[in-house]
């Protein structure tokens, strides 16, 4: 059911962002077969994000802005970029690099990437998708896991301790490394980086659960097309 939700709420939110006249443009989308992970999917995608820019950032990038995207998804392991192909049109010293792991739990699995890439001063955040704050600006009442009830599932409202007494629960375990290597900026835009992430996971998996009655009884394939 995650696996679904997951796709749905994907094809959802890049259809919304592209009528705005930004959003995500798939370049591919194709099987790929890893000799470790077995059968999966690639996608590369281009990210248009100029309008998401602060005012900063927006001084000293080009009117068209985008992130170009690889993934490979080998459910439930996905990697977002290796250490090159997360990058932005314009700079080829920025690069983002995010690995992904699913598991049937709370959140309480420890080093679950046991990764020779967390080297020097890392941070460890709990992300809440009921009662973590988010940018006011993307804020729904009808997406908020406090209030939202399903009709189809009888899931939610989350109160709360929900993550220690609910069932079936789901945690998306993210690796994620941010590089820009520019001097006088880099500090800055890392973090900024590492921000926008977390919201984007915050309100993604937000929308995921409060959108359940519309994916729940799909399969794999739906969310696709």
């Amino acid at each position: 059911q995650y696996r679904v939700g997951q796709l749905y709420t994907i094809s959802k939110h890049s259809h919304q962002e592209s009528e705005k006249g930004e959003g995500v443009e798939v370049v591919k989308n194709e099987p790929h077969e890893d000799p470790v992970h077995g059968p999966g999917q690639f996608t590369e995608k281009r990210v248009h994000l100029s309008s998401k820019l602060p005012s900063w950032a927006r001084a000293v990038t080009p009117r068209i802005f985008y992130i170009t995207e690889k993934a490979w998804n080998y459910y439930p392991y996905t990697i977002t970029a290796d250490s090159h192909s997360l990058q932005c049109s314009f700079l080829p010293k920025f690069s983002i690099y995010i690995e992904t792991k699913y598991e049937d739990n709370c959140g309480d699995s420890e080093n679950i990437f046991h990764s020779d890439k967390i080297l020097g001063d890392h941070e460890v955040s709990f992300l809440d998708i009921a009662f973590d704050e988010i940018p006011e600006r993307y804020y729904r009442s009808l997406e908020d896991p406090r209030f939202f009830s399903s009709a189809k599932t009888g899931r939610g409202p989350l109160r709360e301790g929900w993550r220690q007494h609910t069932k079936p629960i789901m945690c998306s375990y993210k690796l994620v490394s941010v590089k820009f290597e520019v001097w006088g900026l880099q500090t800055r835009v890392e973090q900024f980086v590492h921000k926008v992430i977390r919201d984007i996971l915050l309100i993604g998996h937000r929308q995921a659960f409060a959108w359940v009655d519309e994916w729940c009884g799909e399969s794999v394939g739906s969310p696709r097309r």
